[in-house]
């Protein structure tokens, strides 16, 4: 339950930033960069030695099919869990709601693996990747709804159903994991599998997107060590 209010008040508070300071795109960058870090390290010194200590010849399957389906749920979302605001013509009218829709069905999958019988370090190490992932996608998705045309409340609405996603997911797996006779100790080597994919897919999209002047800028470079720094650092407690 603590997890949850975490992963649900850190989406909360970051999009209401939104309505208090005005946004800063070369701050929105760092805090990508630092996330796209993080998750990348975290993946390679956690979450994949994790999965592939307990693989079936077909685990790797499901890693590039979580790459895929973040691939292809992006175009519904325009890229916008990698920090991406899509800008629309004056007057287009857009629905935010294929946004939403893609965005929920991402953050679902990432609840998903946090089911409290498991490795009780593996979930925490997962919770603190999704909550500094979901910082700047929650900037990112108020300053969408805002543009959209939404008002206020509505777009909060809207980040509260986003926030819920992540639990919703992880409720989904543990009810899922009482109602089976069977563990589901294979499963969830697969579900972590697929989450792996999705990870791979947004960290390496963020790292590689360079500036319109096609120049890796030292300032992005030095985020990025500091957020793989800080994966190493939980990777070993």
């Amino acid at each position: 339950m603590v997890l949850y209010l975490i992963l649900i008040i850190t989406v909360l508070a970051s999009g209401s930033l939104v309505f208090l300071i005005k946004s800063d795109p070369r701050v929105l960058k760092i805090l990508l960069a630092f996330s796209g870090a993080f998750l990348i390290g975290i993946t390679f010194l956690k979450l994949i030695p994790e999965v592939f200590s307990h693989a079936s010849r077909f685990v790797g399957l499901f890693v590039l099919f979580g790459f895929l389906l973040q691939l292809a749920l992006e175009l519904i979302t325009e890229g916008a869990e990698h920090g991406h605001q899509h800008q629309h013509k004056e007057g287009e009218k857009v629905s935010p709601f294929l946004l939403l829709i893609g965005l929920c069905i991402h953050s679902f999958l990432e609840g998903m693996p946090i089911v409290s019988n498991f490795d009780a370090h593996l979930q925490n190490t997962l919770v603190v990747g999704i909550v500094i992932h979901n910082i700047p996608i929650s900037l990112t998705l108020m300053s969408l709804f805002l543009h959209y045309g939404c008002s206020r409340w509505k777009a909060l609405a809207y980040l509260m159903i986003f926030a819920l996603m992540t639990p919703l997911g992880s409720v989904f797996s543990t009810i899922l994991n009482a109602e089976l006779s069977s563990s589901l100790d294979q499963s969830f080597n697969y579900i972590l599998a697929v989450v792996i994919g999705i990870f791979l897919h947004v960290s390496t999209s963020i790292l590689f997107e360079t500036e319109e002047n096609h120049r890796y800028n030292l300032q992005k470079f030095f985020t990025v060590i500091i957020g793989l720094g800080v994966a190493f650092g939980i990777s070993l407690l």
